[in-house]
């Protein structure tokens, strides 16, 4: 990791030029990453033995090695040793040809060079059918001079964290002069504040050819200058969201903030705890974002500033579908006879609702509650599928199964989830605690749930049995549960002071 930081952060260093034309010959030193395929080590003893033998007598000469491939149609300026290489790595002789008309540079490039930069594209890890692929799709890798310093950056300074794939899809999108000034581009996102230990899972998760390559470096500082006018640093979205990079700062990135400022009313900040929310919520189409807003407030009757606080809770609602759940949830709740106001207040406390399966979720959850008595296009039935977007299924049924099985009845459980919505969603282990405390610790009935159905969403220890146990001594154990855990901790301490006074002044 230090040669990855020095490396990184030493701009000078650059293995690329300015112009692909300046760029000097400097092959990689492949003794250094001796990544060599069986079949590329077969064919450079092979080359050497194929010199020996011109090298030798008239005779020696006239002889032909049993072994090399017969390519009787390829121009004879390509060396016996290039066609075997081919061969190695899986190129028949029709695609030798169609490679040559692709790029006659190969025709006239020696073995040592080719062979050279093979070797190089394997160190990276890209071999066998990937580098079958790339060399057949882009054959001007083999000979390209831009090519040499990304691999030593990719290699050296990156320390070959870049995944193969990645790579590949690099060298396969990008025209070889795109790829000069990569290294430069890379340090000035490290520059910005990307972590030297987290810059490969950026360069990982991008387009590597509209990210950087055909991006200038005034672009990339742009695109981190617009992101920081929100109260966030830039970095801290890219690195949570690198496909940020992907985007284009005008056509792209600016009109698809410049909706969330429109709706926040050019509050930056607000929309600024958006994107740091959810960083994926810009790589929407600004029509798609724009599309859905008008949806709610023409369907819900929503005004802007209700739209924008319904994002700050759930930024997930543009990935919800306007067919297939925005439009059915909606026309649902407008059924149970709520109003836009209604609708704003329920989505607020439950903005779930709008995101979760119907098939594998609300339909179950709705059944149980008409089943238990709630009665189908109601505010109340409404009110509860809310409130029930926060639990799972199966703790639905279990808390349903425990109060039954504690002598409640469905009719029972509905009028306390009128009262109390939350008691369909605790956890069912905690609510058998607090009934069994309710019930032997206090000797109180069960029936008083009913009234007070909030009981059951008080933190046991340090809510319900202390205060029992402080009032008890002053009051006894007849005490209404509403006001022993309604009131605040500060009237409670004061209650408490006057009750132990009035106590021990009756006792005098």
């Amino acid at each position: 990791m230090s040669t990855l930081q020095s490396l990184l952060s030493n701009p000078f260093s650059s293995s690329s030029s300015s112009s692909s034309q300046s760029l000097p010959w400097a092959p990689i030193n492949t003794l250094a990453t001796p990544q060599f395929s069986l079949a590329l080590s077969a064919t450079l003893h092979l080359h050497n033995w194929v010199s020996a033998i011109n090298g030798g007598s008239t005779k020696s000469r006239q002889l032909k090695p049993p072994l090399l491939p017969q390519y009787s149609g390829i121009n004879s300026t390509v060396s016996t040793s290039l066609l075997s290489l081919f061969q190695g790595i899986g190129i028949g002789e029709r695609e030798v040809e169609l490679l040559l008309n692709k790029n006659p540079d190969l025709r006239f490039s020696s073995f040592d060079r080719v062979h050279e930069r093979v070797c190089s594209l394997e160190s990276l890890g890209i071999n066998g059918v990937a580098l079958y692929r790339l060399i057949t799709k882009r054959p001007d890798v083999l000979t390209a001079i831009e090519i040499d310093p990304l691999i030593s950056f990719i290699r050296d300074g990156l320390e070959g964290k870049i995944e193969p794939p990645q790579i590949c899809r690099l060298l396969k999108a990008a025209e070889p002069r795109f790829l000069v000034g990569f290294d430069r581009k890379v340090r000035q996102l490290v520059r910005h504040g990307i972590p030297s230990e987290k810059i490969s899972h950026v360069l990982n998760n991008v387009n590597l050819t509209r990210a950087i390559c055909l991006k200038s470096a005034e672009e990339i500082e742009k695109t981190f200058t617009f992101l920081s006018r929100f109260g966030f640093r830039a970095v801290d979205i890219i690195v949570k969201r690198p496909a940020i990079l992907n985007y284009d700062l005008e056509s792209q990135l600016i009109p698809r903030v410049r909706v969330l400022v429109e709706l926040s009313d050019g509050d930056d900040a607000a929309t600024g705890v958006v994107l740091c929310k959810l960083p994926a919520i810009l790589s929407y189409s600004e029509e798609h974002l724009a599309g859905h807003v008008e949806f709610l407030r023409s369907f819900a009757g929503l005004t802007d500033r209700e739209i924008f606080r319904i994002i700050c809770v759930f930024p997930n609602v543009f990935s919800a579908s306007k067919e297939r759940k925005l439009n059915p949830r909606l026309h649902f709740l407008k059924q149970c006879g709520l109003n836009s106001d209604n609708i704003f207040r329920l989505l607020i406390k439950a903005p779930l609702f709008l995101g979760l399966s119907f098939e594998d979720n609300l339909v179950y959850k709705l059944c149980l509650l008409v089943k238990i008595g709630y009665r189908y296009r109601t505010q109340e039935l409404a009110i509860a599928m809310g409130a029930v977007t926060r639990t799972s299924c199966e703790n639905l049924q279990k808390v349903i199964e425990l109060f039954l099985s504690y002598g409640l009845s469905c009719e029972d459980i509905v009028t306390m989830s009128k009262k109390h919505p939350q008691v369909l969603q605790y956890n069912p282990r905690s609510l058998e605690e607090k009934m069994e405390y309710l019930i032997e610790g206090m000797g109180r009935e069960v029936e008083e749930l009913l009234d007070f159905p909030a009981f059951l969403g008080y933190n046991l220890d340090d809510r319900i049995k202390h205060r029992y146990e402080m009032k008890k001594k002053i009051v006894g154990e007849g005490m209404s549960l509403n006001k022993l855990l309604s009131v605040s901790a500060e009237t409670f301490s004061r209650r408490k002071k006057i009750g132990t006074y009035e106590r021990q002044s009756g006792s005098k």
